[in-house]
């Protein structure tokens, strides 16, 4: 008796936490406000394809930050003021402190089209520290988690972000940090946890940004 008893609570929980995965599914086309219909074709005009799957779907639920949200991934998509490879691999550091499998996934895919190293990739993955990063990599790396971690910025780090890259590679890092911790707190809140079928990459951590200073 108590093992089938252990066995309904057991199906009962694992039920639980498959419904409990998304919070905010795509809205049915037939439900959209004309605010969010408007949103969506928005989209479509700028980036050329359709509407598919987080954020995009979650932060429909306020159709006036779609173009907005939009412009600023196109923006370092096309006009990044850091090369391709690092741009990416400030995302991967973002979507990694927040455990952002969504992102994740698609942005190690980006990255490594762009041509950032996959031993990297899995450092930062794994929660360690990168071996061998050029010294641009390491600068980005350097910066974004004292940003994350620390809210702040060293002035040592800050001095070497600025002879390498300038003032606006400093903003521009300082940018992706900030709006890849934005769409992850808005997944987060949505419990988006990866594209279907595709298994997770990044395991929390006990601690968020435990090890990923490699201090």
């Amino acid at each position: 008796m108590r093992h089938m008893i252990m066995s309904v609570l057991l199906g009962l929980s694992v039920s639980a936490a498959a419904h409990a995965q998304e919070r905010m599914p795509p809205v049915p086309v037939e439900k959209m406000t004309d605010a969010q219909k408007k949103a969506v074709a928005d989209y479509k005009a700028l980036r050329g394809v359709d509407m598919t799957g987080p954020p995009w779907t979650v932060l429909l639920r306020v159709p006036a930050q779609i173009v907005p949200a939009l412009q600023i991934r196109l923006h370092y998509l096309n006009n990044s003021a850091l090369p391709a490879p690092l741009t990416e691999f400030a995302i991967l550091i973002a979507a990694r402190r927040w455990t952002n499998n969504w992102e994740w996934n698609a942005h190690s895919t980006a990255a490594a089209a762009a041509g950032l190293k996959s031993e990297l990739m899995t450092a930062v993955a794994e929660g360690r520290r990168p071996e061998r990063m050029g010294d641009e990599e390491a600068i980005v790396y350097d910066f974004s988690l004292e940003l994350q971690d620390n809210q702040s910025v060293s002035d040592a780090t800050y001095a070497r972000a600025l002879g390498k890259f300038g003032e606006p590679g400093i903003v521009e890092m300082a940018s992706i940090q900030g709006y890849y911790t934005y769409l992850a707190m808005v997944m987060s809140a949505a419990r988006v946890t990866t594209q279907p079928g595709v298994k997770p990459a990044l395991e929390r951590f006990p601690r968020l940004g435990q090890g990923l200073a490699g201090k």
